[in-house]
């Protein structure tokens, strides 16, 4: 399904006064709207393929028709949903849900859409129909070497796909780990993940990166493999300039202060990037932005900060994804809300005064540096991400226009109502 440039054109010139409006009066907050804007163009937030779908829980799934029910599918949902905000320039495949049947028909399908294709995503806390060994006890730290070894070539096999569409990244992330005391032993299971890991390094080509996620609990909740940044960055570390840390905001423990994760890490130059989602509880995986957008402000903060401090590229220097479960919305209407969430408090961060926040914090002023940031987080600057659409070409209101074109309804239309997307 493909959105007509002329009814985002309409749809904005419906909006474009009032929007012009709240234009004027953001400018006149905030200094340096240009660069910020622009910045704000750059920017581009990559849509995982297993996202398109209804997600679920132990319980219960309930999709809500006209799900992707291929890979070409998936890539015309995304480029369905960069046409509307033009800051989802980008996919990240999940192999083997998305092992392409013709890499040349499916590259060309994403440059069409406007796509490229992000960090590619291994597989092994799930038993394929085809695999000889069983992942129940662990992949890349299992006590069986024959189990060791096919999640390595697994994981070997995804660069390969990965290579061939463009991709320069891997993402590992692991359900190893234990269910109960004495399960396994801990220092075994480390050195098992490292050895294993060292071998999929090696496979790496000189332009990619390893992104090591990690994750507290899940389905392991005696002990994870890799529960933390800590124990993340103590793999990566070992393994090289090319591996790094990715922080997936659902992965702590409560309470944890992942902005001050984030500063560190950059710090080390050891953080890869991003899976923005939100949680209340734990690994909800809910909307980004939807329960704590002064803490997603805040991890920004430290990311402008410490990206200016070393002089890198915002858009291109760290790895930046959607990772979420959409049980009771619309797929595509809650990746948009996302985007849009991840895009405001991007551009909060980008208004913060950094030179006045950088005095109130040398002389100690506690409470200057408090309403600093507060105020640069209380100021509305949808306006300014607007606009970045506007200029774009796509639309004032992604979500609008979404709803208005009833989208949903034509992708229900098209390819039925019960409908579930291949992966999940």
């Amino acid at each position: 399904m493909l959105i007509d440039s002329n009814k985002i054109a309409k749809h904005n010139e419906d909006l474009i006064k009032s929007h012009k409006n709240k234009l004027v009066f953001t400018a006149s907050e905030i200094a340096e709207t240009e660069s910020i804007i622009k910045k704000l163009i750059d920017f581009q937030i990559a849509i995982p393929s297993w996202a398109l779908g209804t997600g679920g829980t132990r319980f219960g799934r309930f999709p809500g028709g006209g799900e992707p029910r291929s890979l070409e599918e998936k890539i015309e949902d995304v480029g369905l949903l960069h046409a509307l905000n033009k800051a989802s320039g980008a996919i990240s495949l999940h192999i083997p849900w998305d092992i392409p049947t013709d890499r040349n028909a499916i590259k060309a399908l994403a440059a069409q859409h406007g796509l490229k294709f992000d960090a590619v995503n291994s597989n092994t806390f799930q038993n394929q129909a085809d695999q000889e060994h069983s992942y129940k006890f662990g992949s890349l730290q299992n006590v069986n070497k024959a189990v060791r070894k096919q999640a390595i070539a697994h994981n070997i096999e995804v660069i390969q796909q990965g290579i061939e569409l463009g991709s320069t990244a891997l993402t590992v992330w692991l359900a190893d780990g234990s269910c109960f005391p004495g399960q396994l032993n801990f220092r075994k299971a480390y050195q098992n993940t490292l050895e294993s890991l060292e071998e999929i390094y090696a496979a790496l080509p000189a332009n990619w990166k390893l992104y090591l996620e990690y994750k507290c609990a899940e389905p392991n909740f005696y002990s994870t493999t890799v529960a933390d940044w800590g124990q993340s960055y103590s793999y990566v570390k070992k393994l090289g300039d090319k591996a790094l840390t990715l922080v997936d905001l659902g992965h702590h423990l409560p309470n944890a202060n992942i902005e001050q994760i984030v500063s560190l890490l950059l710090m080390e130059e050891k953080l890869g990037g991003f899976h923005f989602n939100d949680s209340k509880y734990g690994d909800d995986d809910l909307t980004a932005g939807a329960l704590k957008p002064y803490q997603l402000f805040l991890i920004f903060n430290e990311l402008v900060e410490g990206m200016d401090a070393r002089g890198m590229n915002h858009a291109t220097d760290l790895g930046w994804m959607i990772d979420a479960s959409h049980n009771v919305k619309d797929p595509m209407e809650d990746l948009l809300q996302s985007v849009e969430a991840i895009m405001v408090a991007y551009a909060q961060a980008l208004s913060v005064d950094r030179k006045a926040l950088e005095i109130a914090q040398e002389e100690n002023d506690v409470v200057k540096a408090q309403e600093i940031l507060q105020n640069a987080f209380r100021t509305d600057v949808r306006a300014l991400v607007a606009e970045a659409r506007l200029r774009s070409g796509a639309a004032l209101n992604p979500v609008g226009l979404y709803r208005d074109l009833a989208v949903r309804k034509g992708l229900i239309a098209e390819r039925g109502l019960k409908t579930v997307a291949t992966g999940l």
